[in-house]
């Protein structure tokens, strides 16, 4: 049967008032399209549902029997809808969000904050761990999305840049580097250094950048977790080459950054699966971290850091 919600509405305004023009009134049309919707759905029903007078509408039987349930049905169904609708203006639950470590060590803590002041009905959930880590755990739906340095291709995945960040040196200030007021990437050549190991995003991203750049260098030991990084060098096992996100430097150590020319970035991304819906909750965060990391860029332009 081919018939229209909007018949079967129609139909249980005009047995609820017993006439068209009321049951027009009550629902917003004309008397015209009353009979005109009624007359469709006795046509494709293939029975007759009303009996009509000159004074009056009365149901038939089959039309009684059918006002009986669709009222209820009806109903139902308006309540079912309203709950969905009103599902997607929810703003509570939990969301799990993943991210690599600098990430979430030096943006995702304005974040967190921004989402319990803007959405105190919904809890974020960080979870810490490797970009490797971060990107299995949003394919298993273990996490709503994540957070990771790119540039990043995958089919799976639905990605979107947020922020742009340069690779800065990382060096000690009696370094004869820090004397300089340009420092180019050939600069670093035949030095020691110091890096993060594989299990970061930015890795890759750093032996390319000394591939493009021409630079042998001797790479003296690969840390784990950023903040070690700020220890080797202090103790002058090498130089480094650290994102602008991992800063400020931590106070009273002999360290400073510089820029190198020329500049060369990684891309920080928000990735999810991708054909997926977030929950409104998991897309109010979403957006959060969107507008923390252009409030970051604003601010980095108006007074960089390094």
């Amino acid at each position: 049967m081919n018939y229209t919600l909007r018949q079967l509405r129609v139909f249980v305004a005009v047995a609820a008032q017993g006439s068209f023009s009321q049951a027009g009134q009550a629902i917003g049309l004309s008397q015209s399209a009353v009979s005109h919707s009624i007359k469709e759905l006795e046509g494709e029903m293939g029975i007759r549902l009303l009996d009509r007078t000159t004074r009056e509408v009365v149901l038939t039987e089959a039309g009684e029997q059918l006002a009986s349930r669709l009222e209820h049905l009806l109903e139902e169904l308006n309540n079912t809808l309203l709950d969905v609708r009103s599902y997607g203006q929810q703003r509570s639950g939990t969301v799990r969000v993943a991210a690599s470590q600098t990430i979430s060590a030096h943006l995702m803590p304005q974040c967190l904050a921004a989402g319990q002041l803007n959405y105190p009905e919904i809890r974020v959930m960080l979870r810490d761990r490797p970009q490797q880590w971060v990107l299995q755990s949003i394919r298993n739906a273990e996490v709503d999305f994540g957070i990771v340095i790119g540039p990043l291709h995958s089919d799976d995945l639905q990605c979107e840049a947020i922020l742009d960040e340069p690779f800065l040196l990382l060096c000690r200030m009696d370094d004869p580097l820090a004397q300089q007021q340009t420092i180019h990437w050939h600069m670093l050549n035949q030095r020691t250094l110091v890096l993060q190991d594989y299990a970061s995003g930015s890795r890759v991203l750093i032996d390319e950048a000394l591939r493009q750049q021409q630079v042998q260098a001797d790479i003296a030991q690969e840390i784990g977790h950023p903040a070690t990084l700020y220890p080797m060098v202090e103790a002058g096992i090498g130089i480094s080459i650290l994102p602008a996100l991992a800063l400020p430097l931590p106070q009273g150590r002999p360290l400073m950054v510089r820029r190198l020319v020329p500049e060369i970035n990684r891309t920080i991304m928000l990735v999810r699966r991708k054909n997926r819906s977030l929950t409104p909750a998991a897309e109010a965060i979403w957006q959060e971290v969107r507008q923390q990391a252009a409030l970051l860029t604003e601010q980095r332009n108006l007074t960089p850091p390094y």
